[in-house]
């Protein structure tokens, strides 16, 4: 089926040895139109990415402007996230923790916060294994309403403690547009839990802060349903997108839900944002996070999540599959081998 009225964008791609001048051109001519412009610009090559009127944009000779190479339509209903846009890597900064583009980073700490000392306790020994930024969640959705839901600001004030005791800045998600301005208040990356990668108020909110956004696929998500989520969060401006393999539904039962490990080159190769994986709420249990986290890293992510607790059967918040830190130390050392033969930053 041909794109609606109105529902197509172009890529067009700079010559390497293009001018500011000639993008401005096309930027200029675009916006003329009523199209929208969106420039990326690549270690070699930039490119404009267009979106508007199909038949307006593709009426004019693009490739007579000065500076064009050529002018390719994108059918594609993700249009700035997909790697026509961007061929490139894209490295996203979190706290002064790089990410994507060969830069890897391990993300660590409890699933909820329950106390200032339990957070220290987990914050230090993550730290100190090797862990890069420090995850904790202040607010919780749970499928009871009887269950701890999390400390929510209090969360976040121990959150901001922590990163000022060890300095590793830290991930925490919010549920509610009506909270994102909170949330950004405190946290370097802020992240979208599966059951709300379809809250398309929330993401267009998160699209308009300029804090990073962790974006984990919905649980029953197909991988475009996935992408096209990461869009509304793009198209409002901020770039600064990582995605999350974290586990989908499956008839499986053995396990709390099933890491689609295929995900990872598949993402790679579809679009040009850094992609991590969650062995920790895929798996459902402590001993499957270190051989899910190995195959990650082989698999081409870019980081990683885990929950580690000091004492798992104590845990308000999913406690079967938190590791100790004596395990996470061990999984690090694992991580730094196998990082070393990929070629990754660790």
């Amino acid at each position: 089926m041909s794109p609606a009225k109105g529902d197509e964008s172009m890529i067009i791609v700079m010559k390497p040895d293009a001018v500011t001048g000639d993008v401005d051109n096309v930027v200029e001519r675009l916006a003329e139109i009523g199209a929208e412009a969106h420039v990326s610009v690549g270690q070699v090559q930039t490119v404009v990415g267009a979106i508007g009127d199909r038949e307006t944009i593709q009426q004019l000779p693009w490739e007579a402007f000065a500076g064009v190479e050529r002018a390719v339509p994108v059918l594609k209903p993700y249009k700035f996230v997909s790697r026509d846009f961007h061929p490139d890597d894209t490295v996203i900064d979190v706290g002064g923790v790089p990410m994507g583009g060969g830069h890897f980073a391990a993300i660590a700490g409890p699933c909820a916060v329950e106390s200032r000392d339990q957070l220290f306790t987990a914050a230090e020994a993550v730290h100190k294994a090797g862990a890069k930024i420090l995850r904790g969640d202040a607010f919780k959705p749970r499928t009871s309403p009887y269950s701890f839901q999390g400390l929510e600001e209090e969360g976040l004030q121990y959150l901001s403690e922590a990163r000022e005791e060890f300095g590793m800045p830290f991930v925490a998600e919010v549920l509610d547009p009506r909270d994102v301005d909170l949330v950004a208040s405190y946290a370097d990356l802020i992240r979208v839990g599966t059951r709300n990668m379809a809250n398309f108020t929330l993401l267009s909110e998160l699209g308009r802060q300029p804090k990073p956004v962790l974006l984990k696929r919905g649980f029953t998500a197909t991988i475009e349903e996935w992408l096209n989520a990461a869009e509304y969060i793009y198209k409002e401006g901020n770039h600064r997108v990582i995605l999350c393999e974290r586990g989908i539904r499956t008839f499986e039962t053995a396990t709390r839900n099933t890491l689609d490990i295929s995900a990872v080159p598949v993402v790679k190769g579809l679009s040009h944002l850094p992609i991590i994986v969650d062995p920790s709420h895929s798996g459902g249990h402590r001993e499957l996070v270190a051989p899910l986290t190995r195959t990650a890293v082989v698999a081409g992510a870019d980081g990683f999540m885990v929950d580690v607790h000091h004492a798992p059967e104590t845990a308000l918040v999913d406690g079967a599959q938190a590791i100790l830190p004596d395990e996470f130390s061990a999984l690090m050392d694992q991580v730094r081998a196998l990082a070393s033969v990929m070629n990754l930053q660790l």
